[in-house]
């Protein structure tokens, strides 16, 4: 049914939308298809390997996998209480880092030296090493009376490293917006600071989300490196449980998990980019 006032669709349109409503779901069967198929040859291949059924005991047992999973899974709320700590952490001192890189003037030089000297320090040093320096150099300074866990201090490394990361991100996000922006905002009588926050951040921030999200899925995994420092994460406790079973399952168990929960920000990541690419495309194909 046309609602009223709306132009009734030509034949030649409504051939054209039936012919691609066709091809759509031609492409889509295609793509099962060829997808299954190769499934199939990787799965034939991979079970008449000489090998197969020694891996298959050693790394796919069910039974091991079950008996894991308690102890694995509580590993794995500690990953992502640092993942949830790291991340919030990660986003203030990287936008302030970003903040502090964009200043002008000579007086704020050293604070921009210090601040690039930062960035070009922690994302110069490996992160394990920057783990054993944190967890176990801080703690030998006896600063502290209390002894704190190890997850803390391996969220400090975690939070050092893609704060510098992450600040570039943030600082090409800021350079990206026009300076006519910028020259507005400051002929309207706003401050350097209320310009950052209300006009330049925002649109920054719009600018390099994506980036941002895939930082995220990176970090996501990084997480399981705080096992170097003792604390029994996911990967500790499967390390834990392989010791106990003598099978490497728990690892595959561990490692599934961090999958599961890597997916969903990468379709997320995925999905964003795409949304984003549309916006920007809009009335610029002829």
């Amino acid at each position: 049914m046309i609602p009223p006032g709306a132009r009734p669709v030509s034949a030649v349109e409504q051939e054209r939308r039936v012919h691609r409503r066709r091809q759509g779901i031609r492409s889509v069967l295609i793509s099962l298809a060829s997808t299954v198929a190769l499934a199939v040859v990787v799965w034939f291949a991979l079970v008449n390997t000489p090998g197969w059924a020694r891996v298959q005991q050693s790394f796919f047992d069910p039974d091991v996998l079950i008996a894991s999973l308690p102890r694995v899974w509580d590993g794995f709320l500690l990953n992502l209480r640092v993942l949830a700590a790291t991340a919030v952490l990660v986003l203030v001192l990287a936008l302030l880092l970003a903040a502090v890189r964009t200043l002008r003037g000579p007086v704020w030089l050293p604070l921009r030296a210090l601040a690039a000297g930062y960035t070009d320090l922690f994302r110069g040093l490996p992160l394990i090493i920057v783990l054993y320096l944190v967890g176990f150099g801080i703690p030998g300074l006896d600063l502290i009376p209390e002894r704190l866990p190890y997850e803390f201090w391996g969220t400090i490394a975690l939070t050092l490293t893609y704060s510098a990361y992450v600040s570039e991100v943030f600082r090409a996000g800021i350079d990206a917006v026009h300076p006519s922006q910028r020259q507005a905002a400051r002929s309207l009588g706003l401050s350097h600071a209320k310009t950052m926050r209300l006009v330049v951040i925002p649109q920054a921030v719009r600018k390099v989300t994506p980036a941002l999200m895939n930082d995220l899925v990176a970090l996501q995994k990084d997480v399981g490196l705080v096992s170097v420092l003792g604390a029994v994460d996911a990967v500790r406790a499967a390390q834990i449980q392989t010791a106990a079973f003598f099978n490497f399952t728990p690892y595959v168990l561990a490692g599934l998990l961090f999958v599961l929960l890597a997916i969903p920000t990468i379709r997320l990541t995925d999905w964003y980019t795409a949304r984003v690419r549309e916006r920007e495309q809009i009335g610029g194909v002829v």
